[in-house]
């Protein structure tokens, strides 16, 4: 069997355009490995209808409308490899089988990588966030840290204050303020500590401080991090899919990649902000594209 399509993840950007194509009748396969960056964060916020719901029950809701379509089936696996074959292509699963289709779909999302912080990971999704507009409005009023070793850090802040006015921004011992980012920040009473961080502390998910490599700590009950995000792509580098300045999948519009046949939605194509909400509409968009496509073909085919 080949199928029209086969799409590589299944967070809301694969399951979008999963749900596209099977609309259009498309035989689709959605292959999901079952390990959502997102399963670490107790609620999702910011999609109509959906705000606030846990992401397994997003996941459970979206499957179950998903597979209602006849022409879409799913593998719950890992993808271990993609060739181009004559007919389109060969996607390995890591339990042995080989599945072909003439076009895929990458939807794998992104890798993140939390600070070297002991702790951190222990409030990542329950205190410690990193998008204020999924998690802010829990956050309100509190006293909140921001962390970042990057260059958002002085944008984060401006960002963070329809939230709290009461901030402290650390930049774990790197230098990533200019003087006159520090000095505007200090005149909106916003404190800034370059101090490495060498702990959080807290308990049951909650943040309670921030411990200071020199023995130092400020009370904090709540705040967000920058972490390294890296597109998972490894596999997609051997179809010669183009990358973005991000490290994503470079796209046209409707989430075509460079590499004919082979299009990306969500983080692989480093949509941003990575919401649900912003992941699922590239995700129909490429399921469009695709249906486009084969019609365009079988059309010129005189099918």
């Amino acid at each position: 069997m080949i199928y029209d399509c086969a799409i590589v993840g299944g967070g809301p950007a694969g399951l979008n355009a999963a749900l596209v194509l099977g609309r259009a009748r498309k035989k689709t396969v959605l292959v999901d490995s079952g390990k959502p960056r997102n399963a670490v964060t107790h609620a999702s916020h910011g999609f109509l209808t959906r705000d606030g719901i846990e992401p397994a029950e997003f996941r459970r809701i979206a499957y179950e409308e998903v597979l209602r379509y006849p022409s879409v089936s799913h593998q719950s696996d890992a993808v271990t490899a993609i060739a181009r074959v004559a007919d389109g292509f060969e996607i390995r699963l890591q339990a042995g089988a080989a599945l072909l289709a003439r076009r895929v779909i990458i939807a794998t999302g992104l890798a993140e990588t939390l600070p070297d912080i002991a702790g951190a990971r222990d409030y990542y999704g329950s205190s410690l966030f990193n998008c204020p507009f999924c998690d802010g409005w829990e956050l309100r009023d509190q006293p909140l840290v921001a962390v970042s070793e990057y260059g958002d850090l002085y944008h984060k802040a401006k960002l963070l204050m329809n939230w709290s006015r009461d901030l402290v921004l650390c930049t774990h011992g790197r230098g990533t303020l200019s003087e006159e980012e520090r000095r505007d920040l200090a005149a909106r009473d916003i404190r800034v500590i370059d101090t490495p961080i060498a702990a959080f502390e807290g308990r049951d998910g909650r943040l309670e401080a921030v411990v200071f490599a020199d023995g130092s700590r400020i009370a904090r009950s709540g705040g967000f991090l920058s972490p390294a995000q890296t597109p998972q792509l490894e596999l997609q580098d051997a179809l010669g899919c183009e990358r973005n300045e991000q490290g994503g999948l470079v796209v046209d519009e409707m989430g075509r990649t460079t590499a004919t046949g082979v299009y990306a939605a969500g983080d692989a194509s480093y949509v941003m902000p990575s919401q649900l909400i912003f992941a699922a509409a590239s995700g129909s968009r490429a399921g469009i594209a695709v249906v486009a496509d084969t019609t365009e073909e079988a059309w010129s085919a005189g099918r």
